[in-house]
């Protein structure tokens, strides 16, 4: 045996030894507490799991998770697009300070940005005296701490980075050269936007969306310290614990229930995520194979 055939079985040693490694990783600390959430759900029946999931309690709770997670991913859609277009397109100063606090959320611990915004909205906070005169002024009751708008803004400070962050990179490697080219032939802003660079970052921008989404269902900490009602601002995670700290055998059950709801959800954000991932990857190699 000559020393290429060696090398050739020690690689196929070392890929075996690999996949191996990393098969029974996945399926010890991803596949089997899944499969445990999802059997746990179904250990009394199921017309219990069913009853579990359409209480009062869990359809506020699913209320207020789609409400945040759609608002959440609509301003940060918006706002992530127009910080990677400034970060890609322009130079002006303080543009790393820019970068860099895009990715604060990401170093903070949601429980810390949760306090953060409980001081900054609660009765202590800085703004609760002109809350307070709006609120006398107009008559309302416009509250944020311990209310539905505190759980939308926590969900959305800790969602912040994943779409830009998933446009930034393609812009880069786009540059600049076709739009200039059009502006130079007359084409405004927009067009040039919305048939050039929006069609070249599709695919990443529906990336970014979708992780955007998928952080934002799960968010727990950011939001605990934000919300106070069960019924009322609690969101699936924050109900789902709630059945469980109760402590009976029933309330346990019907939080394994109520978690295979957003397992299930996970499974779906994951196969749109791999369409999208395929898809932008595909866009990719077929522009560098131009």
């Amino acid at each position: 045996m000559n020393e290429q055939q060696k090398f050739e079985k020690r690689k196929q040693r070392t890929k075996i030894i690999l996949i191996t490694v990393s098969t029974l990783f996945m399926i010890i600390m991803l596949v089997l507490p899944l499969f445990s959430v999802i059997t746990n759900s179904l250990s009394e029946g199921f017309k219990f799991y069913v009853s579990s999931i359409s209480t009062d309690y869990v359809k506020s709770a699913l209320f207020v998770t789609i409400l945040a997670t759609l608002v959440a991913v609509a301003i940060n859609t918006f706002f992530g697009i127009m910080a990677a277009f400034l970060l890609t397109k322009f130079s002006f100063k303080g543009k790393q300070v820019l970068a860099t606090l895009i990715d604060i959320p990401f170093s903070i611990s949601p429980v810390i940005v949760g306090l953060a915004f409980l001081m900054t909205f609660g009765r202590l906070g800085w703004t609760y005296p002109a809350i307070r005169a709006i609120n006398s002024f107009f008559g309302t009751n416009i509250r944020i701490a311990f209310a539905i708008p505190g759980v939308i803004l926590a969900t959305i400070f800790v969602t912040f980075p994943f779409v830009s962050r998933e446009i930034i990179p393609i812009l880069n490697s786009q540059g600049k050269d076709e739009e200039e080219a059009a502006a130079l032939m007359g084409a405004s802003g927009f067009t040039i936007f919305r048939k050039i660079t929006l069609p070249q970052m599709k695919w990443g921008l529906i990336y970014g969306i979708i992780l955007c989404s998928a952080r934002a269902l799960g968010e727990f900490g950011a939001v605990n310290a934000l919300s106070k009602t069960r019924g009322e601002t609690f969101t699936l995670p924050l109900e789902i614990d709630a059945l469980y700290m109760s402590g009976t055998s029933s309330s346990i059950t019907a939080a394994f229930a109520v978690s295979s709801v957003l397992v299930l959800i996970a499974v779906v954000v994951l196969i749109l995520r791999n369409i999208a991932w395929y898809r932008s990857q595909d866009k990719q190699q077929g522009k560098d194979g131009r």
